[in-house]
């Protein structure tokens, strides 16, 4: 697929993976997958079902309450659907021969392009993969191999007129359609950015502390949609709908035990607290100023910066002003929070 190339250099150009460096270390690799393995001939893609069992836009209207992406509510789906594949690759070996290597995510692998591809949907408008069976809720797995199969067709691209997707985003992540700018979308913001989320952006994330699902849940597609079955993948209770008083004090040994084995946990106590007081922030409920006051203390700048926006956004001017003298901090991003706050 050669024009994958060219778009992947176009979007590392513009600087639309914001600090994702790992994506132009390795665009090599990535722009071909006889880059990443000389060897293979073909690629099986497959893709497991994760929809939800309620509307996932109904958390944003709960103001206290945290949305969490579908994806992140249960274990981590790396480790399951790599004992999977390598399930199925290593069948196939048994009975076709060849070598394999399965892959989830994690390496150099463009899998929406190659999903597409192999026609297990296509990539919409939003860019991520829309299936006729399955609507947007998939995650996507490949076995490469050095067996020469079949081709299956390519799956049309059904979008037509619609653009649902680009409208709804909260922050106008998407400067056309098919084009995605990360710096922009939620999901960067809350899981892969690690400095502060620009201010400009803030309050349009309301209270997603963790990916975020707009353009997927809005997709018309999803009316064929079904609930996932997977066990493992089942939304825990404590992250349907959790309260925000209840997460931003988490310590790191709290945050560690509460997420373990999800995906959350791979972002880090301070960025995910970070994101619980932009939510808090967002909130409108000044009785939640308390919290955030809390961590004017604590020892992540990143976190006392995300306090003290939080903090301007709940507190009368002349309250907040107040605050402001009494504290002062010598993390120079943290007193620009301030300043900026004041200002």
């Amino acid at each position: 697929m050669p024009e994958l190339k060219a778009r992947l250099e176009s979007f590392l150009a513009e600087g639309a993976h914001g600090d994702m460096e790992w994506l132009a270390s390795t665009a090599e690799r990535r722009a071909s997958p006889l880059a990443l393995w000389p060897d293979v001939r073909s690629i099986v893609m497959l893709g497991m079902n994760y929809g939800p069992d309620s509307d996932p836009l109904a958390i944003l209207k709960t103001h206290d309450r945290a949305a969490v992406s579908v994806y992140a509510r249960g274990d981590d789906y790396h480790q399951l659907i790599k004992a999977r594949l390598k399930e199925l690759a290593r069948w196939l070996a048994t009975n076709a021969g060849g070598d394999v290597k399965v892959f989830v995510d994690t390496a150099a692998v463009m899998e929406k392009p190659l999903a597409a591809r192999a026609g297990l949907g296509w990539q919409g408008k939003h860019t991520n993969l829309v299936s006729r069976q399955y609507g947007s809720w998939l995650f996507l797995g490949a076995i490469f191999t050095t067996l020469e199969l079949p081709a299956d067709s390519a799956e049309y691209d059904s979008c037509g007129t619609c653009r649902a997707c680009l409208d709804i985003c909260p922050t106008a992540a998407f400067p056309a359609p098919y084009r995605l700018d990360a710096r922009r979308c939620i999901s960067y913001l809350t899981i892969e950015h690690k400095g502060p989320i620009p201010r400009d952006l803030r309050a349009a994330m309301g209270n997603r502390i963790y990916g975020c699902d707009d353009c997927l849940a809005v997709c018309p597609w999803n009316k064929f949609a079904s609930q996932g079955r997977e066990a493992k993948l089942a939304e825990r209770e404590s992250l349907r709908a959790p309260r925000l008083a209840d997460l931003v004090h988490l310590s790191d040994a709290q945050f560690r035990a509460l997420f373990s084995k999800t995906s959350i946990k791979r972002t880090g106590r301070d960025r995910f607290v970070r994101n619980v007081l932009i939510a808090i922030g967002n909130s409108g409920d000044s009785t939640l100023a308390v919290e955030a006051e809390h961590l004017l203390a604590d020892a992540s700048p990143l976190v006392r910066g995300a306090a003290v926006w939080a903090l301007s956004k709940l507190l009368s001017r002349e309250k907040f002003t107040a605050l402001s003298r009494r504290h002062r901090d010598s993390d120079a991003t943290v007193q620009e929070e301030w300043t900026a706050a004041l200002a």
